[in-house]
């Protein structure tokens, strides 16, 4: 089973950006616990971070053709008004989860709303790098249900 996290603009300066907001982890790190946890739950994952909204794009387009078995996405700020970026992962077939760092909903007004929201199987914010396992395991869990 193969899983494909799409990280966001700005998130390569994770560990350097807004530590009080996001902490002091690297984007590095994320993905070593990421691969730790797919380990062992007996996937592999797949990262991918780009600051270019077409390349966002096109690597959800890719994920589709290559078959991966469910998408996580923290796109940070597309999250709130990228339309290519939903009508591209609106075309998957397979889970896919929405996932922040921070609590979306306590921030800024602005970040209240997301334009994934009503095509992705579930958002998970707040926690912190713990965002990314929870959703690692709901994504792994949403894929093995569907395959029965």
């Amino acid at each position: 089973m193969k899983i494909l996290m799409l990280h966001g603009i700005n998130h390569n300066m994770f560990g350097k950006r807004d530590p009080a907001q996001y902490g002091t982890i690297t984007l590095a790190e994320i993905d070593d616990k990421l691969q730790a946890l797919g380990h062992e739950l007996g996937v592999e994952v797949v990262s991918f971070q780009t600051n270019n909204e077409g390349a966002m794009c096109e690597r959800i387009h890719e994920g589709f053709t290559e078959g991966m078995d469910a998408v996580l996405i923290n796109a940070g700020a597309w999250t709130h008004y990228s339309y290519g970026i939903r009508d591209a992962l609106a075309i998957l077939t397979v889970p896919v989860v929405e996932l922040h760092m921070s609590n979306i909903h306590a921030r800024e007004p602005f970040r209240h709303h997301s334009v994934f929201a009503e095509i992705v199987n579930g958002q998970i914010c707040g926690f912190g790098v713990d965002s990314y396992l929870l959703a690692l395991r709901a994504a792994v869990s949403a894929a093995r249900a569907g395959k029965t």
